[in-house]
C-alpha cells in the first residue's frame, strides 16, 4: 500500500481509495496525495473538499486515476 501511495505521490497522479473511518463508516475518496509518513498520508480530499489526514491502515484500497478519467470539481 505504501509503495502505490508513493508511486502515486511522485508522479501527481489522484487516486481513488477506500477508507474506513473512525466510525466505522466505508466511503469512496478521489485524494490528490501531499505528503506520506510511516503511518498516516495526508492529502485533498474531493469528497470533501478540503485538506485531510488518513490513517494507511484504514485505507482498504487504492487506485491510480488515469488521464482520460475525470476529475471531480
Amino acid at each position: 500500500m505504501h509503495g502505490l501511495l508513493m508511486n502515486c505521490m511522485k508522479r501527481h497522479q489522484l487516486a481513488d481509495m477506500i477508507y474506513i473511518g473512525s466510525d466505522g463508516s466505508i466511503t469512496k475518496r478521489r485524494v490528490r496525495l501531499l505528503r506520506l509518513r510511516q503511518d498516516t498520508v495526508t492529502a485533498f480530499c474531493f469528497l470533501r473538499q478540503e485538506r485531510r489526514t488518513f490513517k494507511i491502515d484504514r485505507i482498504l484500497s487504492v487506485r491510480p486515476v488515469y488521464g482520460h478519467e475525470k476529475q471531480p470539481g
